[in-house]
């Protein structure tokens, strides 16, 4: 039989009861947990709290001992700065008051000194003053002792001074340039004999007109043509002029241009030999001539440098070189000449170590403008120069051709080598000739100069105009004067004249006395 509702709700109410006594006794439980938790955190917070303050207590304390202990530390180290600063200015003071102190001393010395100084100077200024009164005595006892003014005085002292020094100039002069002239002669000759021995020249002097040979007198008739046609067709090719004369088998051609006269020349000669001789031919045969003389003159001119051994020159220059063959100057090939001075200059250059090819190379080109002087206006040196300026020559090169004939002073040894080359070779006996009217004037133009000073007696050009002798006054030129003389008219006639070698100048000074026995 199931339970009654009444156990039910009796075992219900029973459990409530019971479960509410449960509740409430486990709430009494908690609460008495708590409440001895309670008590045991408020002991431990407590005991926490007395420890924080004896710590900090203790870090105060410490705290304290230690700011104490910095603090005297730092008024120790304060109080040593401050004695260590006492001690420096102190220090300071005291060699401020020993430099006040050398300074008075200065000072008192300065002052001193000062006095001293002036008191110098105002005995040096009365000694000054009665040294001049003594002067003036001592002057004007002179004056009247000797019986000279101080002016007078002072010239015959000057004249007596350049009197001596006249004569000690004269005699230094003459002593240095004799040693020196030994010394050079010695050396130059040598030089030059060396040079001159092994470049020996066989060409002489040539004719500058151009002369045609005829087979016969006939001949001229047909050169000249019918009404001188041929004759003028020939002179306007060629620029020369025929000049038939009384000459018998012959016709001279005349231009102041040699290519031109050897065109001419070859053309007759090829004419002649033709035979048949008219404008139109006498065309033919100047265009051949005219080819004939380019290519002699480019063979020439490669001729004179492979024989020089000069290479490198501009093409131009080759031809000009070439063209030198027919000018000729006082009768001496140009082109010969300027060979011959290359090796001349070469073997100088060797002795005297310096550069050959330079020195031959300035040698051969030196007489560069008389290719083209009777084209181009102005002396054949300028023109020179211009040309080897214009085709890239070396300064070196130029200033040996602007130097040769002095036109400006040499500067370089190669210049000076060119110019001693140049002369041999124009000096060498046969090289040049001169008509008798230039030969005299170059003489009279001599004695002219050596006139020219003061005390001169008489001048008189001997030896070829190679030396000049000179008579002078006696009672005008002393025997010092006399080598101041011939140096003085040595350089005039460097100066003024144009020679081939060098001239002697030959001073003479000749006292005499005359008296008649009656």
């Amino acid at each position: 039989m199931p339970p009654s509702i009444g156990w039910i709700i009796g075992t219900v109410v029973v459990l409530v009861v019971i479960g509410v006594a449960a509740f409430f006794s486990g709430i009494q439980y908690r609460r008495r947990v708590s409440e001895r938790e309670i008590s045991s955190a408020e002991e431990e917070a407590t005991r926490i709290i007395n420890e924080a303050i004896k710590s900090a207590e203790s870090k105060k304390r410490e705290a304290l001992l230690e700011a104490k202990e910095e603090i005297h530390k730092n008024r120790n180290e304060y109080e040593r700065e401050v004695r260590e600063r006492r001690n420096e200015l102190q220090k300071q003071e005291h060699r401020l008051q020993q430099k006040e102190e050398n300074l008075d001393r200065k000072t008192d010395s300065i002052e001193k000194k000062e006095e001293t100084l002036s008191r110098k100077i105002a005995e040096a200024d009365a000694q000054r003053e009665e040294i001049r009164t003594i002067k003036k005595n001592q002057l004007e006892m002179l004056e009247k002792i000797s019986g000279y003014t101080i002016e007078e005085a002072k010239a015959y002292l000057i004249h007596n001074l350049e009197s001596e020094v006249t004569h000690e100039m004269a005699m230094k002069v003459k002593e240095i340039e004799t040693q020196y002239k030994e010394e050079a002669d010695s050396r130059a000759r040598e030089i030059l004999s060396t040079a001159i021995q092994r470049c020996a020249a066989d060409h002489t002097s040539e004719i500058t007109v151009s002369v045609v040979p005829l087979p016969n007198d006939e001949m001229k008739g047909r050169i000249i043509g019918r009404e001188g046609r041929n004759i003028r067709s020939i002179e306007t090719l060629t620029g020369c002029d025929l000049i038939i004369d009384d000459t018998p088998e012959a016709i001279t051609v005349s231009s102041f241009d040699p290519v031109r006269r050897e065109v001419a020349r070859l053309a007759l000669e090829k004419l002649i030999q033709d035979g048949r001789i008219h404008p139109a031919r006498i065309e033919e045969m100047v265009a051949k001539a005219q080819k004939e003389v380019n290519a002699v003159i480019k063979a020439e001119g490669e001729r004179a440098t492979f024989e020089t051994g000069v290479h490198g020159l501009h093409p131009d220059i080759i031809k000009l070189l070439g063209r030198q063959k027919y000018r000729t100057s006082y009768g001496q090939n140009v082109l010969s000449h300027s060979i011959e001075v290359s090796h001349i200059a070469g073997l100088l250059a060797a002795e005297l170590g310096v550069d050959v090819n330079t020195a031959k190379r300035a040698g051969l080109l030196h007489d560069l403008g008389k290719s083209i002087d009777h084209e181009v206006e102005g002396s054949h040196v300028t023109i020179g120069v211009d040309i080897a300026r214009k085709y890239k020559e070396s300064e070196e090169v130029i200033h040996a051709i602007h130097a040769h004939h002095g036109d400006v002073e040499p500067r370089t040894v190669i210049a000076c080598l060119v110019q001693a080359a140049d002369t041999i070779s124009a000096a060498r006996p046969g090289a040049r000739r001169e008509n008798i009217e230039s030969y005299v004037k170059r003489l009279e133009k001599l004695e002219e100069v050596s006139k020219s000073f003061p005390g001169i007696a008489a001048s008189y050009a001997i030896q070829a105009g190679r030396e000049i002798r000179v008579m002078v006054k006696p009672e005008e030129v002393s025997e010092d004067q006399m080598v101041l003389l011939a140096r003085d008219i040595a350089k005039k006639i460097e100066s003024e004249l144009t020679y081939p070698g060098q001239i002697k100048v030959h001073v003479l000074r000749e006292t005499k006395a005359i008296d008649y026995a009656k």
